[in-house]
């Protein structure tokens, strides 16, 4: 006697400003899973049933292509993929969060890309949870949503029936994520090899750039600011930071801290540790000599702060990133 087989619903949601590549880039991925597994002749295994979910003209989300043949009644998974434009919701797109909401009722397993994470917190989806976006709108989702604890150095946060996932292409990630869950490590490996991706966790804080923030409209600070960007391998104290400000330094300190979101200390290691970056990628000088330039005269306390910060060392960020790696 034939057994049906058992499908896993994914259903990829293409909300207006969604990026088509991971859309379809999912939809393939799912689909070669199948297909090893069927090469693989692994036995009790599901299949995944990709659907595409979209604004219809009546206002309403509704399915549209679907890749085997099939109609799912209720979709276990929901994916949020990534989008290019700002992550801005208008009430225009409430059915949207409507049928986020509706979905993790009936218990399917929500997940998002990038900015897509923006919805999931519109819904309310992500409240009180641990949760990641693209480095660089992680500021932006903590502020709009104080009541989640935002990281934005996780490349993927998996939170039971919620999963996050960062920067633009961390649909890949996702994706293997989803494989791993309703099928297994092996298939992912597989898949993984089939794409040529790393498999191996990553984070955001590999890729993240330091952008300070200028446009505060403090110009005491920014004037500490310009004065440190030609300053930072310089043994600088905080009274001389102050001096450059005009300011004492309790006061300077409580408006650098609120100007640039980051205390003096911290932010002088940011300038220092992003020109340590582009010495490592570009250039060829070794790490004790880098320490030196960016102001460290310990080469063993360097290294330990850029392992802290950046999550590598010095020597594994240059062979993963450097001009020729790879």
């Amino acid at each position: 006697m034939s057994v049906s087989p058992k499908f896993i619903d994914i259903g990829i949601l293409d909300y207006p400003g969604a990026q088509a590549a991971a859309l379809h880039g999912l939809t393939d991925m799912f689909l070669v899973a199948n297909r090893l597994c069927a090469e693989q002749n692994l036995r009790n295994v599901p299949i995944l049933r990709v659907s595409h979910w979209a604004l219809g003209d009546g206002g309403q989300v509704a399915r549209g292509a679907i890749s085997p043949e099939g109609t799912p009644k209720s979709l276990d998974v929901v994916i949020l993929p990534p989008s290019l434009g700002d992550p801005v919701w208008t009430d225009s797109r409430d059915p949207l969060l409507r049928f986020l909401k509706s979905q993790h009722s009936k218990g399917s397993v929500m997940t998002s890309v990038c900015a897509g994470a923006f919805l999931l917190a519109e819904a309310g989806l992500l409240d009180g949870r641990p949760a990641t976006t693209h480095w660089s709108l992680a500021e932006e989702l903590q502020m709009r949503f104080p009541e989640i604890a935002v990281d934005g150095d996780k490349l993927v946060i998996e939170d039971g029936d919620v999963i996050t996932a960062g920067g633009v292409m961390a649909w890949v990630e996702l994706g293997l994520k989803v494989i791993e869950r309703f099928i297994s490590p092996t298939i992912v490996l597989s898949v993984a090899r089939f794409f040529l991706v790393d498999a191996a966790g990553r984070e955001q804080r590999f890729y993240s750039a330091f952008a300070p923030k200028l446009a505060h409209g403090d110009a005491a600070v920014l004037k500490v600011q310009h004065w440190l960007q030609r300053h930072a391998s310089e043994k600088v104290t905080l009274p001389q930071m102050a001096a450059q400000a005009k300011l004492g330094e309790r006061t300077f300190l409580r408006r650098f801290q609120k100007a640039t979101g980051l205390n003096p200390t911290r932010y002088l290691q940011s300038l220092r540790l992003a020109k340590a970056r582009e010495m490592l990628e570009l250039g060829t000088q070794k790490i004790d000599q880098i320490a030196y330039r960016v102001g460290y005269e310990d080469p063993g306390a360097f290294t330990k702060l850029f392992q802290a910060q950046i999550g590598l060392t010095p020597s594994e960020y240059r062979k993963r990133f450097g001009v020729g790696a790879g």
